[in-house]
């Protein structure tokens, strides 16, 4: 059984080898006030933790802009577009896969990122608002990740490992790609938390492996010896999570603050730079 020490051993380690891990949150499926969004700002106030919060555009509500505008430790980024599956019968859901014609998609990404504009327009928002695109159920066709900052994202985030082993990574100027590596939800099994054993193992098994490989990103050397860690990102979804799930994401961040050898940056830092690998 993986337990919270055995965290604070990984994080040990790169405190004791002089460097700082990265871990950072981000929230999907944001649409409108809910309860459960309610209840996921809240301990994100009461944490401190930065939170990246991936909002549907094509259906995002007035009353979310009002509720979110005095959230500071909230950056917003933009969910695909309306979530909506195209994928074919039998294939896993897709709304940015290869089934449509690309400009079909890239057009409708576009008119999201206005709407993003338009709902978000308060100058509370200002900052905070990135043109970061988050697909939804995380895939997306590669042909599409190059146009992406043709129609504006600098950035992207899915989930897991930026390259496998065996892959060659690609450059895309002006795109930078920062993921998540712990998803809270069973999706394939009762759709309900992972357990805690489970998200733990996950969590170290990222840091050890940041920890032993170089970020891929350009623009982030430090000059050192060691190089820089990947940001890993922990995922959450409000709208399906149980009370599993928020005792273990209230009991993560109240125990990795102040940790040596660990930061959780905001996303505006994540995305910073113009340039990157994918």
């Amino acid at each position: 059984m993986t337990t919270w020490s055995a965290l604070d051993d990984e994080l040990a380690r790169w405190s004791d080898a002089g460097r700082t891990a990265e871990i950072w949150w981000r929230d999907d499926d944001a649409a409108e006030e809910t309860p459960a969004l309610e209840r996921l700002l809240m301990l994100q106030e009461k944490s401190g933790v930065p939170l990246a919060l991936a909002v549907v555009p094509a259906k995002a509500a007035s009353g979310l802009a009002r509720r979110l505008e005095s959230c500071a430790g909230v950056s917003l980024l933009q969910h695909g577009y309306g979530h909506v599956n195209h994928a074919l019968p039998g294939d896993k859901k897709a709304e940015l896969g290869g089934e449509r014609p690309a400009m079909v998609v890239l057009g409708e990404l576009a008119t999201g990122a206005m709407a993003m504009e338009q709902v978000f327009a308060s100058s509370e928002f200002e900052g905070r608002r990135l043109p970061v695109l988050v697909p939804p159920w995380n895939r997306i066709a590669s042909g599409l990740v190059w146009a992406l900052p043709e129609i504006g994202f600098s950035g992207l985030s899915t989930f897991g490992p930026l390259h496998k082993p065996g892959t060659r990574p690609f450059r895309i100027r002006g795109l930078r790609q920062v993921n998540t590596h712990v998803d809270l939800i069973d999706w394939k099994g009762n759709r309900g938390f992972v357990g805690e054993d489970f998200a733990l193992a996950a969590l170290i098994d990222a840091l050890a492996a940041a920890r032993t490989t170089s970020d891929t990103r350009i623009g982030t050397t430090t000059g050192t010896k060691e190089p820089d860690a990947t940001p890993i990102g922990v995922l959450s979804h409000h709208l399906a999570m149980d009370e599993g799930a928020w005792d273990f994401l209230r009991s993560l961040w109240g125990r990795m603050l102040g940790k040596a050898g660990l930061r959780m940056p905001a996303a505006q830092e994540l995305f910073a730079s113009r340039e990157a690998r994918v």
